[in-house]
């Protein structure tokens, strides 16, 4: 619980320097059985790409987001297959969704294109987040880990920076 504030917290300091910011502000409460070390992946700006690692199709185990030119550390651990996407100018994360039991399943970031990033297996019980206001998007996401990701929960609102000024001139990968 906690843990809960203090995300809440964060999320209301980064979204605290514009007040217009905070009216699209949104969470999408963890799914999970919450077990293991608390995590948040969090940077600055845009989100411009994804990276997911599931273990023989199965269960999650990692997530990474690039905001703008940088990667984020890994949560979890990079293990067996990883599925990446990156996202096209003015291309936003609007949905995830996806299936959980003691861990998480499988995950489906989907984009405001309509491309989807599709890792694990469909097994469990379903969720599916998004933001409360269609101007906001993917902003972060917070959860637990211990040996697989066990949670998370999305963080949506709005980025202040203009579409199209996440120009990506160099996107060669770590």
């Amino acid at each position: 619980m906690i843990f809960l504030l203090f995300i809440a917290l964060l999320a209301k300091t980064a979204l605290a320097d514009d007040s217009h910011e905070s009216q699209f502000y949104s969470f999408s409460p963890q799914v999970g059985s919450g077990q293991g070390v608390s995590y948040a992946i969090t940077g600055t700006g845009r989100i411009t790409g994804v990276r997911v690692w599931d273990a023989n199709s199965n269960v999650i185990h990692g997530f990474q987001f690039r905001y703008g030119h940088t990667w984020t550390d890994v949560v979890g651990r990079e293990w067996d297959q990883k599925q990446e996407i990156e996202l096209f100018d003015n291309e936003v994360i609007v949905a995830i969704s996806g299936k959980y039991g003691h861990n998480i399943q499988s995950v489906v970031f989907t984009t405001s294109l309509g491309r989807s990033l599709f890792a694990g297996q469909p097994s469990g019980h379903s969720f599916n987040m998004y933001p409360e206001n269609e101007k906001a998007e993917l902003r972060f996401i917070s959860g637990r880990f211990h040996g697989a990701i066990t949670s998370f929960g999305a963080h949506w609102g709005v980025v202040t920076e203009p579409y199209g000024t996440n120009l990506l001139t160099n996107t060669t990968h770590e």
